[in-house]
């Protein structure tokens, strides 16, 4: 494995492993604050995904199923045999592709605010004009508007300091990575056939004022597998682990005690 890896990857605590996938134009730095109370009773690993945060090495493929190898590589690398996958947003595509491909290794995924269905046509038009708007205009201008919307507007006044790293973070992404990101996010497949055939739990976390994953598209799949929990959480936009930290982690840390006993 490329010495990359080691750069973009962190480890903390002991016990039952939690991994951690962080969205769209962020990085692992999302969850430091959110896991380390979970230190106590979990090993917990967060890490960059391709083309983001550290590890940000030029690649050709941004696909979810390229970033699912990686992150299977990296589990492997670590040892970890079993786990608790955690994704939000883009990098619960990720995890869903990593269902698909490396089901065996999941003790149970948590879709925390993200999707298993497609884009619909109308979201993959606007990735087009998103695409078109970075490569005429640049990251940082693209990020200056894509941040704050992601929060619920009742919360922007207190959590200025995050929505800030937020901006920070995006800023730092290349634009590569941006376009590749939005185009595999875009051409991602529909997996909720995932879902109706998993054999681990799934645990769904919603903000019912989420703008990338309306109430509807929840309710259409957290129904659909065999054992799951469906958390909604009101006045919460895209970033619960920022707007609603301690009851999110609860719930997560409730999911992983049932399932690891």
């Amino acid at each position: 494995m490329a010495k990359a890896h080691h750069l973009s990857i962190e480890t903390q605590g002991s016990g039952d492993t939690l991994v951690f996938l962080h969205g769209f134009c962020e990085s692992k730095e999302v969850w430091t604050n959110f896991v380390r109370p979970l230190q106590q009773k979990f090993n917990t690993i967060t890490l960059d995904l391709p083309g983001f945060g550290n590890n940000t090495a030029e690649r050709s493929d941004y696909s979810m199923e390229s970033m699912a190898d990686y992150v299977k590589d990296a589990l492997e690398e670590l040892d970890v045999r079993k786990c608790i996958l955690v994704g939000h947003s883009m990098g619960g595509y990720v995890s869903m592709a990593f269902a698909e491909k490396y089901g065996n290794l999941l003790r149970g995924l948590c879709l925390f605010q993200s999707s298993a269905l497609p884009d619909s046509q109308e979201k993959k038009e606007n990735r087009e004009k998103t695409i078109d708007f970075v490569e005429r205009n640049g990251v940082e201008k693209f990020i200056q508007s894509f941040v704050e919307p992601l929060f619920y507007s009742g919360n922007r006044e207190r959590l200025q300091q995050e929505i800030e790293m937020m901006k920070q973070l995006g800023k730092a992404t290349p634009q590569q990575s941006v376009s590749g990101g939005l185009a595999a996010m875009r051409d991602r497949p529909d997996r909720t056939h995932i879902l109706k055939d998993a054999n681990f739990p799934l645990l769904f976390i919603f903000g019912k004022d989420d703008p990338a994953v309306p109430l509807e598209a929840a309710l259409q799949q957290c129904h659909l597998p065999g054992n799951s929990m469906a958390y909604f959480l009101a006045e919460t936009g895209h970033m619960a682990m920022f707007e609603r930290a301690y009851e999110t982690r609860k719930a997560l840390e409730k999911f992983a005690e049932t399932i690891f006993g």
